[in-house]
């Protein structure tokens, strides 16, 4: 194997960044220069899946920085994501950050100055944009199968972000209650919630299928279990130009979708002025109308192809390149996301319809 991208993980956060490495872990191209985190332990689990040397684990971002990295994965809490693109992105080296993209459309615009400033480029990984039924959608709907895209329908989530670890590793109920209390998920300041934690997904993948569209304005409620500080459940619906579309998130799902797909179903509904798709999370095949073929009939999934089938092979490619990155990662379309989720959040708290931020 010829080693030709050095990539670090900084912050352990968020438990993908033990998906992340092991994508560089299976690249065959690709080599983790080393790892972060404040708290030794929560890097232990990564140590031990991909063998990695005392000498690339750190404690401190500016030892982990000289390792030279070519990519740095961040996996902060979400209202940290600013914080650590700015301590990071003046090195010059091209950063992925695993969703959501902030915990406010400020923080995403000092992120995207910060790397503008150094040259750096940046990608928002948002895991839904590599499932094969959403890039089947996206395709279909380019190639005009349902007409004019005018609504989209999203819902998604699962039991909660403590019942799975990295390489989704099931959690006990009674470590889930445990973990709750201090877990940075469930606090406000952190940037915690089903809001926060999802909706970007489906406002930014909406925006991609939209071709960039905005919606005028936004209304939204959430709901939280009692004695929670962040909400559990939201409900957004977004007023286009031409129609209304609707997103939903849930912390709280019957079942997790990578398992047993709940009902309602995780993922997207499309509805088009001549068809509709419905794209479930993992499934493969996506069900379509069209005025042609009323009945509802599934279509296989496309199959991914290399470099573009996950984030890793994608981002390195595409930084190494020049190329462009897969519209949902890049800061523009999500960007747009970050406005929606901003103004969801804005609208959920003051009890009224927001006309878009930003």
């Amino acid at each position: 194997m010829t080693t030709r991208f050095r990539v670090v993980g900084i912050n352990f956060d968020h438990m993908h960044m033990g998906d992340l490495l092991r994508a560089v872990h299976d690249h065959p191209e690709a080599a983790i220069a080393g790892i972060c985190d404040a708290d030794p332990a929560r890097m232990q689990g990564a140590i031990d899946s991909f063998a990695i040397p005392e000498d690339a684990v750190f404690t401190d971002v500016a030892a982990c920085m000289a390792t030279d990295p070519d990519l740095v994965i961040l996996c902060p809490a979400t209202a940290d994501h600013a914080a650590y693109v700015e301590q990071v992105a003046p090195y010059g080296r091209n950063i992925l950050v695993e969703k959501p993209f902030a915990a406010s459309l400020e923080d995403a615009d000092r992120m995207i100055a910060a790397c503008a400033a150094s040259g750096a480029r940046l990608a928002i990984n948002w895991p839904l944009a590599w499932y094969p039924s959403h890039n089947t959608a996206k395709r279909l709907i380019d190639e005009g199968m349902i007409g004019e895209l005018r609504e989209v329908h999203f819902y998604d989530g699962n039991r909660g972000p403590l019942w799975h670890l990295a390489d989704k590793v099931e959690v006990t109920a009674d470590e889930v209650e445990r973990q709750k209390p201090d877990a940075w998920w469930y606090k406000a300041a952190s940037g915690g919630g089903s809001l926060l934690d999802y909706l970007g997904y489906g406002a930014t993948l909406g925006t991609w299928f939209m071709d960039g569209a905005a919606p005028v304005d936004v209304t939204a409620t959430t709901w939280a279990a009692p004695g929670l500080e962040v909400d559990e459940h939201s409900v957004t619906v977004l007023r286009y130009a031409k129609g209304l579309s609707k997103m939903e998130t849930r912390w709280g799902t019957f079942t997790d979708p990578w398992t047993t797909q709940p009902q309602p179903r995780c993922g997207f509904v499309l509805v088009g002025s001549d068809g509709t798709i419905a794209s479930w999370d993992y499934d493969d095949h996506v069900t379509v109308q069209t005025r042609a073929r009323p009945e509802a009939h599934a279509i296989p999934v496309d199959s991914l192809q290399a470099p573009n089938r996950g984030p890793i092979e994608h981002v390195l490619h595409a930084f190494a390149t020049g190329a462009p990155l897969h519209p949902p990662l890049d800061p523009a379309i999500a960007r747009t996301g970050q406005r929606i989720v901003d103004t969801a959040f804005a609208s959920a708290r003051e009890g009224r319809t927001l006309p878009l931020k930003g």
